[in-house]
């Protein structure tokens, strides 16, 4: 609570749920004493101590209603969704990488060609200066930290120079290159969608939200957060031939809200020849942790004819 005392703000302490501390060995007990088969109480104990017994408790949502687990729910179950979810999301930041290195390699390449190689440095060039300031600005300090370490980057500080275009771009996170796309003059996107092979006219705006999708997959992935049975708020853009694979809600409505949708915007963006190796992985993936079941991602029961 926030209060006043002499005209100076300060918090005040307020009552909260009391939360005792839990040994590994009472952990386990409560799952118990909600109805969780446990099989192997050394393999239960360490998988909780190692991976968090608050983390692992959204993996278990559709195992149980009400903190009761239902009759054939065993911790077994709980960890193959858990591992399932983790080589998913490394799986999907294999090939993110992909989209992402080719994303900065397409506007190096497209900036470099129209305007030169140090042509991001020019604020005439984008919509929003103030964004473009805060993204070299943050560049600058990922040069400056890795200039130790990085012998491209003594290179150009050696001989005094600025770092071009088609080496700069190693600098950016994925949510750098797609805010600086987002923020480029259309000439400048327009160019860089139709090397993507997108629609001439639509392909720039499709383009950016795209990126921003992937970004928000990536990161995801990258901070180990969970996707099983995750809805998102922010959906897919999806063309109508795509919208017709995705899994119909009881309601009948398209359930456009998992993870499943954004992979058609990998197909998309990725070589086929790529996202193929992608969907064989994912289907080997799928077949190791059978217990798991996609529609929790969103996937349709024929999702491997279909994706």
């Amino acid at each position: 609570m926030i209060c006043t005392l002499g005209g100076v703000l300060f918090m005040e302490e307020t009552p909260m749920a009391k939360k005792d501390f839990k040994s590994i060995a009472e952990q386990l007990s409560l799952l118990a004493s909600r109805g969780l088969t446990i099989e192997n109480n050394s393999i239960a104990e360490e998988f909780l101590l190692h991976n968090n017994y608050y983390r692992i408790s959204g993996y278990s949502l559709t195992l149980r209603k009400n903190d009761k687990f239902y009759p054939s729910a065993t911790m077994q179950n709980i960890m193959d969704i858990y591992n399932f979810d983790h080589a998913l999301r490394h799986l999907l930041l294999e090939y993110i990488e992909l989209i992402e290195v080719k994303m900065k390699s397409i506007y190096a390449y497209e900036i470099a060609k129209a305007y030169g190689p140090l042509s991001y440095q020019n604020p005439n060039l984008f919509s929003n200066t103030t964004k473009h300031s805060e993204i070299l600005a943050k560049a600058e300090q990922q040069r400056l930290s890795r200039l130790p370490h990085e012998a491209y980057l003594k290179h150009f500080d050696d001989c005094g120079e600025c770092v071009p275009i088609w080496a700069y771009v190693d600098l950016l996170t994925i949510a750098d290159i797609s805010f600086l796309y987002a923020i480029s003059i259309p000439s400048l996107k327009k160019s860089i969608a139709d090397a993507f092979g997108f629609h001439p006219t639509k392909g720039s705006d499709l383009l950016r939200r795209f990126m921003h999708s992937m970004t928000i997959i990536r990161n995801l992935c990258a901070h180990g957060s969970r996707l099983y049975n995750r809805i998102f708020q922010q959906k897919p853009r999806l063309s109508k031939a795509e919208l017709s694979l995705l899994r119909k809600n009881a309601n009948g409505t398209l359930d456009n809200a998992h993870l499943y949708g954004f992979l058609f915007i990998m197909k998309r963006m990725l070589r086929a020849s790529d996202f193929n190796e992608f969907k064989k992985k994912l289907i080997a993936l799928s077949d190791h942790f059978s217990f798991v079941n996609m529609r929790y991602y969103g996937f349709r029961s024929d999702w491997r004819q279909r994706l």
